[in-house]
């Protein structure tokens, strides 16, 4: 039996793993939160409670006390450059002096060479991990289908899919199968090895859109603009300025080729084939 501990139980991916661990038993789980009040539904499972804030690094410390293996799942720190990046630090740092042996951490693809702006955040987390000397399991999650489910209503209401992607593609991979990779990772020893999580394809914006209508029966036409135009648009759809950049920097990193790789490591975890893009679809239909 091993203790281990997930970072942001309070959130989507955090807490769709705590409940995959306390299914599959076998283990002492410790849901960790800068709000432990969030996770009653959790420790009502047999999960353990703890505060663990990544602003605050002897919170970190202490919530890892006793701990084996740790879920490092990266922040959503995004409006203040290098603000991420301090904070996974911290968490490695407070790892490596609380004792714990082994850490998993949810990176993203191609973080050495990508144009996605927050790219340096995790590139610099995977080397503070590797320098650490602790054991490690690093997923490099590819962009969650769900994802979709949030942007293309609308895109349907207009029948217009905008993207600045060209024919880029992205092997859109189900939230569900990185909460299990993720579980499963945990579960059993660090290899020192670096992962891609992705779903079975890569499709283009017109190979999603073609999945999308055949699912909902609804029209929509991909609309090809520049990373210029894409980001003019999301200014007038009031979208925060601050994040724009941000935001662009996919289309771009889709475009040159960044998210291109497809990898069988889901099912070499897990024992079961990645969701399609399709199934996801079918089983959201009616967010469309």
């Amino acid at each position: 039996m091993s203790t281990l501990l997930v970072t942001g139980a309070a959130g989507k991916l955090g807490r769709h793993v705590v409940n995959l661990l306390l299914e599959q038993g076998g283990n002492t789980v410790i849901a960790a939160s800068r709000d432990p009040s969030k996770l009653a539904d959790l420790t009502a499972k047999g999960a353990e409670a703890r505060r663990a804030d990544f602003d605050d690094p002897a919170s970190l410390e202490a919530a890892f006390k006793g701990v084996d293996r740790v879920l490092i799942i990266s922040t959503d720190a995004l409006g203040v450059p290098g603000k991420r990046l301090e904070q996974h630090t911290n968490a490695v740092n407070a790892a490596r002096a609380a004792g714990v042996k082994e850490v998993v951490y949810t990176s993203m693809p191609n973080p050495e060479t990508s144009a996605v702006l927050f790219a340096p955040d995790h590139l610099g987390t995977e080397k503070a991990i590797k320098a650490s000397g602790l054991a490690y399991t690093i997923l490099r999650n590819a962009w969650y289908a769900e994802n979709l489910l949030h942007s293309l209503p609308a895109a349907f209401a207009s029948g217009n899919w905008y993207t600045a992607s060209g024919d880029g593609v992205i092997p859109y991979v189900a939230h569900d199968d990185c909460a299990r990779a993720a579980a499963a990772a945990l579960s059993k020893p660090a290899a020192n090895q670096t992962l891609d999580i992705t779903g079975p394809e890569a499709v283009s914006p017109d190979q999603m859109a073609a999945i999308a209508r055949e699912v909902t029966g609804k029209p929509l036409n991909v609309v090809k603009v520049t990373d210029e135009q894409l980001a003019d648009g999301l200014k007038h759809a009031g979208f925060p300025d601050v994040l724009i950049p941000t935001f662009v920097s996919f289309d771009t990193a889709t475009r040159q080729g960044d998210f291109d790789r497809v990898s069988s490591d889901i099912e070499t975890l897990t024992g079961r084939k990645p969701e399609t893009l399709k199934a996801v679809f079918e089983a959201n239909k009616a967010a469309f």
